[in-house]
């Protein structure tokens, strides 16, 4: 199995998280990736670096003035008078202020609210480099996979609750959406998104919500207890060209290995149906009954199973890292989805 990781992820070391009114230190560090990485070298798996994604690959997917504000948004905060090191807005539009608004702001408050969904999204000066970077190994993966096989990125920061013009839930650039265009641009008539985090994968619902060509399919905690709250719920179906083409199975708190399994098999019965030409994975291991935040009870054979279940569909398959934040056993829990996979 081809792998690819950049070095360029130690970059973005946040600092800043909000939790139910307390602030505390963010989950999604750069130790991450070191056990990411003890993971890969556990099954002997050697990882390339890719070039970062470039302006033009991310518009793909992604707004150009979102763009903009990611590139520009830290450089312009700390210019401000008494900003602290990172940007983390302090207002977010309201849909009554955009409905009577008579002009935008360009303004880098005005823009860190209208261009970031919450507060878990802190940017700080090489937030941008180390996304793009994180992309990059993403649309590798794509590339690698073309003619059959699977490969894996370990994209830090991940990129999952990113939508086209806005970041949040730590992720900035949507590295699983960016990966299935990338497979329809190099000829996949139809791509399936398999999202396994224990959070809806909320940014690639939004990216492909009304096109048929990409199933997007996510399996998570319930959102009427969980982030993202708003969404994930099990009757959002897509609209338009893409009504049918999203699949949400949301599980009760405390679900383990059998439960998740089994709406896992819900999910690869629905990408069966769909026959796709080839699939992308949002690996998170947050589903893990050892995280810190754990709403779900996976054990480290749940995840080998898994991996062994989706390689059954016998796809060109791109995997790209989601979340996980238990940093001593993200690297295992890699492994063993992994080995089960038959990387």
């Amino acid at each position: 199995m081809q792998c690819f990781d950049s070095a360029e992820e130690a970059r973005h070391a946040p600092q800043f998280f909000l939790m139910r009114g307390a602030v505390r230190p963010n989950f999604e560090v750069p130790a991450r990736a070191a056990s990411l990485r003890a993971g890969l070298r556990e099954l002997g798996l050697a990882a390339a670096a890719p070039p970062p994604a470039t302006r033009a690959e991310l518009r793909a997917v992604h707004a150009a003035d979102y763009l903009d504000f990611l590139e520009d948004a830290a450089r312009d905060w700390v210019a401000l008078p008494g900003a602290g090191p990172e940007v983390v807005a302090n207002i977010h539009p309201t849909p009554e202020m955009l409905q009577q608004s008579s002009r935008s702001n360009g303004h880098v408050i005005a823009r860190a609210g209208a261009h970031t969904a919450d507060a878990a999204c802190p940017i700080g000066p090489g937030t941008f480099a180390a996304a793009a970077a994180a992309a990059g190994c993403a649309l590798a993966a794509a590339e690698a996979v073309r003619g059959g096989g699977a490969a894996y990125a370990l994209c830090r920061p991940p990129g999952h609750h990113a939508y086209a013009g806005r970041a949040g839930g730590h992720c900035y650039l949507n590295n699983t959406a960016l990966a299935a265009q990338r497979l329809r641009e190099r000829g996949a008539g139809r791509v399936a998104v398999l999202d396994v985090d224990s959070h809806h994968g909320n940014g690639t619902q939004g990216i492909f919500w009304e096109r048929g060509d990409v199933l997007t399919v996510s399996l998570h905690a319930d959102p009427g207890r969980y982030y993202p709250w708003y969404v994930g719920f099990a009757e959002e179906r897509g609209a338009a060209d893409g009504e049918g083409a999203n699949l949400n199975l949301p599980l009760p708190f405390g679900t383990a290995d059998e439960g998740w399994l089994e709406g896992l098999g819900q999910g690869l019965a629905a990408i069966r149906r769909f026959r796709p030409d080839a699939l992308v994975v949002a690996l998170g291991m947050d589903a893990s009954k050892d995280e810190p935040l754990n709403a779900l009870a996976v054990t480290e054979e749940g995840f080998a199973r898994a991996g062994a279940a989706i390689a059954a569909l016998r796809l060109p398959t791109a995997i790209c890292q989601e979340g996980g934040y238990n940093t001593d056993i993200l690297g295992t829990l890699l492994a063993r989805f992994l080995g089960g996979f038959g990387g």
